[in-house]
C-alpha cells in the first residue's frame, strides 16, 4: 500500500529514524560505538558497536529486550534536555563511556544501565531514580549522575550509591545545565571528570532570581500547570558557579569574576589541565581561563573580543598535544571565521569555520564552508589544510588515531552516508532510514547583489505554458540555522508543497550562518530590515528566472519559530508583497524570549527599548490587512504560547480578523505523527483558499 509523503515524514520523524549517530571511536582503534534505531519508522534507539577491523556490527543494547517502562517515566530533566536538543527519538538517546571504551552507561525510563562492550552484557545498577546524565570516570571505576538536582556517585559494581554534594535549597542544583546553556550555548551537561577520575567539576545552578512562568494544559484542567524558570530578556538569569568535588566529598570553589562574566560557556579537562570559558552578559567577549584544581584559582589564557558579539563555536576549547590552545577568531579584514593555534590563524581567508571536531596530536579536524550551501570536513596539519570530503553536500565526522568516521548527506541522492575509514580499509555503516516517496527537483540560485542563496521548487512535471503558480515563501531566515543547503532530504517537504500547486521559494538572507562576520552581524539591533529585504530580493530574483511560473500577485509565506516571526512580519509590514501568512510558534514580543539569544541581537531591553518595539509584531497588529494563521503548541516552553495569545489579543483589539490554531500538549517541536501530518494539510488548504483567484 502506498503512503503519502506527509504521513511518511511524520512517521519517520522527517527521516531521522534509522540514521546512525553519536559516534565514538575506541582509543585502541578496535571499535566504533554509535546509536541507531532498527528501522526507519522505529522510534526506539539502540546502542551498537562496529568492529573497526572487519566492519561487523553488533547491537549491544536494545530497550525492547530490557523490559523497561516506556517514555512516560522520563525524568523532567531528561524531557527538558530532549526538548532543548530537539531530540525526536526514544530509547537510548545518549550514552557515555570510559576512556578505554570498554563500558557504556545510559538511562532508560530514569533507570541506570551499564553495557559491557566486549560481551554485550547489559545490567541495571541500583542507582537513586530518576537517573539523569550518567558519566563513568575515565578508568571505569564509578559513575557520576544527577538525581533530584543532586550529583551522585555509584561504583561500577552497583555498590556505595551516595550523594556527592547536597543542594542548599530546592532552587539549587549540582551537575545540570541551566536553560540558556542548553537552549542557546549548546552546553547540555553540567559535570566533567578529571582525567585521573579523582575529581569532578560541577556546575552549581541557583535559579532563585529567575522569574517563574506557568505553562498550563487547558485541554486537561485537572492537571496543575508546569512551573518553568524562564529568564526572559532583561530579567535575571540563573546564578551559575563551579565547584571541584573530590570523590571523597571534599569541595573547592572555582574563582572568577562572576559579576562581570556571569555566563559559563564550556569546560575541557585534559592532561594539560582544566580550562573553562566565560562570557559577559553583553557577549562582546569570551575569556578562556585555566583552573588550578588544588585551590580553584583561575588565570587568563586567552581573550576574544568583538565590538558587537562573540560567537560560541562548537568544540572549543581544546588543546594540541603540545598544549597550545585551539580557538577561532572572527577576522574582520578577511571577513572570515578562522581557526587559530596559540593565537595565530592557521586556516585560510574565505574558509568559514563551522565547528572544531577534535585534535589528534597537532592535527585539527574541523568543518567549514567555502560555499555556504555546503559543509565539508577538513584537517589542518602543521598549517596545511586538507579537505577530506568531495561533492555537493553537508559532511561531518570524528577521528581517533588512524580511524576517521565521515558522515554526510548529498544533494544528488537521498539519505545519509557514513563510512569508517581505517588504515586497512573503509567500512560503510548502514542507515536504516526510509527513502522518501518523493524526489525533489530543486534549483539553487544566487539572488541579487548579495548573492542570497535561494532554492526554487516547482510542481513535478510542471511546464511553461501551464499557467503561473501562486508562490509560497518557506524560510527560517534567522541566526543559527540554514534552509538552503546541499542536502536532498531538506527539499522533500518543499517539493510536496510545490506539488500541491505552488512555486516554493526558500532563501537564507543576512544573519544566517557561514557567510562571514559582516553577514552575521548585519542583523544587529534590527531583524526587520535586513531579514525581510533579503526575502523579497530572493522572491524577485526567482520570478525573474521563472517569469512563466511565479505569480507575484499571489504570494504566501509560512515559517516556524524565527520563521514564524518572519511570516507574521511579512504580512504586517509588506502586505504589498505578501498576501497571506502562516506563523508557527512565532516570537511576537522579543521581551518574552530568553536573555542569551535576544540580548545578543537586540541588546538589553532597558538600554535599547526601541529595538524591541521595532521588532515586535504586537506593535504592528493594527497594520494587518492580509489573512494570517497563527499556530502554537500550548506546551511550548521555549517560545511560550503567550506570544501567540498576546498577538491575537492585539489583533482583536484592533479589529483585525485572523485565525489561531492551538495545539494541545504540543511543545516547540511537533513530533506527534497525526499532528505533524495534519498540520501540513491544514496549511495547504489555508494557503489555497487565501490565494485563490
Amino acid at each position: 500500500m502506498s503512503i503519502s509523503y506527509p504521513r511518511q515524514s511524520a512517521r519517520t520523524r522527517r527521516f531521522s529514524l534509522g540514521v546512525p549517530r553519536a559516534f565514538q571511536i575506541a582509543p585502541d582503534e578496535s571499535r566504533v560505538v554509535f546509536l541507531r534505531t532498527r528501522a526507519g519508522d522505529d522510534p526506539v534507539t539502540c546502542l551498537w558497536t562496529l568492529d573497526a577491523a572487519t566492519g561487523e556490527e553488533q547491537c549491544v543494547a536494545d530497550p525492547a529486550a530490557l523490559d523497561v517502562p516506556g517514555e512516560e517515566n522520563l525524568p523532567a530533566e531528561e524531557r527538558a534536555r530532549r526538548e532543548r536538543a530537539r531530540e525526536q527519538a526514544g530509547g537510548i538517546v545518549g550514552y557515555a563511556t570510559d576512556r578505554a571504551m570498554k563500558q557504556a552507561v545510559f538511562t532508560l525510563a530514569g533507570r541506570l544501565y551499564v553495557a559491557d562492550l566486549d560481551t554485550a552484557l547489559v545490567r541495571e545498577l541500583p542507582a537513586r531514580a530518576p537517573v539523569f546524565d550518567p558519566r563513568p570516570d575515565p578508568a571505569g571505576r564509578r559513575i557520576a549522575y544527577v538525581s533530584g538536582r543532586t550529583l551522585r556517585l555509584i561504583e561500577m559494581d552497583g555498590t556505595d550509591d551516595r550523594a556527592l554534594v547536597q543542594p542548599e535549597s530546592d532552587q539549587i542544583s549540582y551537575g545540570l545545565a541551566e536553560f540558556v546553556a542548553a537552549e542557546e550555548m549548546d552546553r547540555m551537561r553540567g559535570h566533567w571528570w578529571a582525567p585521573d577520575g579523582g575529581t569532578l567539576l560541577a556546575a552549581r545552578v541557583d535559579e532563585t532570581p529567575v522569574q517563574r512562568w506557568h505553562i498550563a494544559d487547558p485541554a486537561n484542567p485537572d492537571r496543575p500547570p508546569s512551573e518553568v524558570a524562564y529568564p526572559a530578556a532583561g530579567t535575571p538569569n540563573a546564578m551559575v558557579s563551579l565547584a571541584l568535588l573530590k570523590v571523597d566529598g571534599r569541595r573547592t570553589g572555582v574563582a572568577w569574576d562572576r559579576g562581570m562574566f556571569p555566563y559559563f560557556v564550556a569546560a575541557a579537562w585534559d592532561r594539560h589541565g582544566l580550562l573553562i570559558v566565560v562570557q559577559p552578559r553583553d557577549q562582546r567577549s569570551q575569556r578562556v581561563l585555566r583552573v588550578d584544581p588544588s585551590n580553584g584559582e583561575t588565570s587568563l589564557v586567552h581573550v576574544e573580543h568583538d565590538p558587537i558579539w562573540t560567537d560560541i563555536v562548537p568544540g572549543l576549547p581544546v588543546r594540541t598535544n603540545s598544549g597550545d590552545l585551539v580557538w577561532t577568531t572572527e577576522d574582520r579584514d578577511a571577513d572570515t571565521r578562522r581557526v587559530t593555534v596559540a593565537g595565530k590563524p592557521v586556516t585560510p581567508a574565505g574558509l568559514q569555520v563551522r565547528a572544531v571536531l577534535g585534535v589528534e596530536g597537532e592535527s585539527i579536524l574541523f568543518t567549514a564552508s567555502e560555499e555556504p550551501t555546503e559543509v565539508h570536513l577538513y584537517s589542518c596539519d602543521a598549517g596545511e589544510v586538507t579537505r577530506l570530503t568531495e561533492g555537493q553536500g553537508v559532511f561531518g565526522g570524528i577521528r581517533s588515531g588512524g580511524v576517521t568516521i565521515v558522515t554526510g548527506a548529498r544533494l544528488d541522492r537521498p539519505g545519509s552516508e557514513i563510512e569508517v575509514r581505517t588504515p586497512s580499509g573503509t567500512h560503510p555503516v548502514a542507515s536504516f532510514a526510509e527513502t522518501p516517496v518523493i524526489t525533489p527537483r530543486v534549483e539553487l540560485l544566487r539572488a541579487g547583489d548579495r548573492e542570497i542563496r535561494t532554492a526554487v521548487l516547482l510542481p513535478t512535471g510542471w511546464e511553461p505554458g501551464q499557467g503561473r503558480l501562486p508562490v509560497l515563501m518557506d524560510p527560517y531566515g534567522g541566526p543559527h540555522a540554514q534552509r538552503v543547503l546541499a542536502v536532498q532530504r531538506m527539499y522533500c517537504e518543499p517539493q510536496w508543497l510545490a506539488d500541491q500547486g505552488f512555486a516554493v521559494v526558500i532563501a537564507d538572507g543576512r544573519g544566517t550562518p557561514a557567510r562571514g562576520p559582516a553577514w552575521d552581524r548585519a542583523v544587529h539591533g534590527d531583524f526587520v530590515g535586513p531579514v525581510l529585504d533579503d526575502q523579497i530580493t530572493a522572491l524577485i530574483e526567482a520570478a525573474r528566472k521563472h517569469p512563466d511560473a511565479l505569480d507575484l500577485d499571489r504570494v504566501g509565506i509560512r515559517g516556524w519559530s524565527f520563521g514564524g516571526w518572519l511570516a507574521g512580519l511579512a504580512v504586517l509590514h509588506r502586505p504589498d508583497v505578501f498576501h497571506v501568512g502562516i506563523a508557527g510558534a512565532p516570537v511576537t514580543d522579543w521581551r518574552l524570549y530568553d536573555t542569551h539569544y535576544t540580548e545578543r541581537y537586540l541588546g538589553h531591553p532597558d538600554e535599547d527599548p526601541d529595538n524591541y518595539a521595532a521588532n515586535s509584531l504586537i506593535e504592528r497588529a493594527a497594520d494587518l490587512k492580509r489573512p494570517l494563521m497563527i499556530i502554537h503548541g500550548l506546551a511550548d516552553d521555549n517560545v511560550v504560547a503567550a506570544h501567540t495569545l498576546r498577538l491575537s489579543s492585539a489583533l482583536l483589539a484592533a479589529g483585525r480578523p485572523h485565525t489561531v490554531l492551538p495545539l494541545s500538549g504540543v511543545t516547540h517541536m511537533t513530533p506527534q505523527e497525526v499532528v505533524a501530518e495534519n498540520l501540513l494539510h491544514i496549511q495547504v488548504d489555508y494557503l489555497k483558499s487565501a490565494l485563490s483567484r
